[in-house]
């Protein structure tokens, strides 16, 4: 893949279209860029009116096993007969590549935004993560990596200090603020938990609803606690996301054992995604879609507010983890 640059600039509309021909896919209309920006996303109609999303994969990010493997895992996951967006076998094969780029393609989904505070809906999403999780604990992945503290904390925290993105007058403070949120990261982790397969990135906008829930982009799919795929959709104050995670919990019951042990991860997990996020954004900023998306990333009152943000963060992991109801 040694063509293919990281900001995709070699990514043209007439090697899009020539991508998605060579794999005897004709599109009729235009390519509509889809809201995504660690891969290129689009979607069309064919010359047979059926309508596709192709998905490029950035360069360089994950290798081509690593793909294959989120490919089986949502193909079983349909086979289950659970509503998960999974790529369309052509000739055998469900990834493809054109010039250096991998990419695939999936039938276009018609659905609104799941709506997690409508408790109806989010007993039923509860319900299909119950059973993902039946299915993800059935085996682990083999070349997809496992939720850790290197992945997560260490390396995001030296990627924004070797990026320089921080302002000068914030630095000394803000590295101050985050190696605290670091130990205390450190002090609150542990491994006391069985890794299964995950979605991975599991937050209301990754679920589609059309009579119940979908479940689409499984590019983070990897190996971690079965809460990692729960705390995302808990917002609010904390009698909020207790009565939330009980609605939870009441669906995922019916087919998997909720992860009560592993409620003390959802600070530490919240905490580790803000980190990885921050460093997300910086070690992208040399792709042009970020700076155009993400303008704020480099204004002084957005680190400003992270400074806020990290404390708070401290201050939440040191107070005691949320909890069930008590018929829990």
């Amino acid at each position: 893949m040694n063509k293919a640059q990281f900001n995709f600039q070699n990514l043209t509309p007439d090697t899009l279209l020539n991508a998605i021909e060579s794999v005897g896919i004709y599109p009729h209309s235009g390519l509509l860029a889809l809201n995504s920006y660690e891969n290129r996303v689009y979607q069309f109609q064919d010359d047979k009116r059926r309508r596709f999303v192709t998905k490029f994969y950035r360069p360089q990010r994950w290798t081509r096993e690593q793909i294959l493997e989120e490919h089986h895992f949502s193909i079983e996951l349909n086979q289950a007969e659970i509503p998960v967006s999974a790529p369309i076998n052509i000739n055998g094969s469900t990834l493809f590549e054109f010039e250096g780029y991998y990419f695939s393609l999936f039938l276009s989904l018609g659905g609104r935004a799941a709506e997690v505070d409508n408790w109806n809906q989010l007993e039923m999403i509860g319900r299909f993560l119950g059973r993902i999780h039946l299915e993800g604990a059935k085996k682990t992945f083999t070349h997809r990596p496992t939720i850790n503290l290197n992945e997560f904390l260490l390396v995001p925290r030296q990627t924004l200090e070797e990026t320089g993105f921080i302002p000068k007058q914030l630095h000394r403070k803000f590295f101050s603020d985050l190696d605290k949120l670091i130990d205390c990261l450190k002090n609150h982790w542990n491994e006391n938990w069985t890794p299964i397969r995950l979605h991975g990135d599991c937050h209301p906008s990754n679920i589609l609803w059309h009579e119940g829930p979908f479940f689409v982009d499984l590019d983070d799919a990897r190996n971690g606690p079965a809460i990692q795929d729960i705390w995302m959709l808990l917002h609010g104050e904390r009698a909020d996301k207790i009565a939330q995670l009980d609605v939870l919990a009441e669906g995922y019951g019916d087919f998997y054992d909720f992860p009560l042990q592993e409620l003390k991860l959802i600070e530490p997990l919240r905490g580790l995604r803000m980190v990885h996020y921050m460093a997300w954004l910086a070690k992208r900023w040399q792709d042009p879609a970020f700076p155009r998306a993400f303008p704020w990333f480099s204004e002084v009152a957005y680190w400003e507010n992270q400074i806020i943000a990290i404390k708070d963060q401290v201050s939440t992991l040191n107070e005691p983890p949320l909890s069930l109801a008590p018929q829990w």
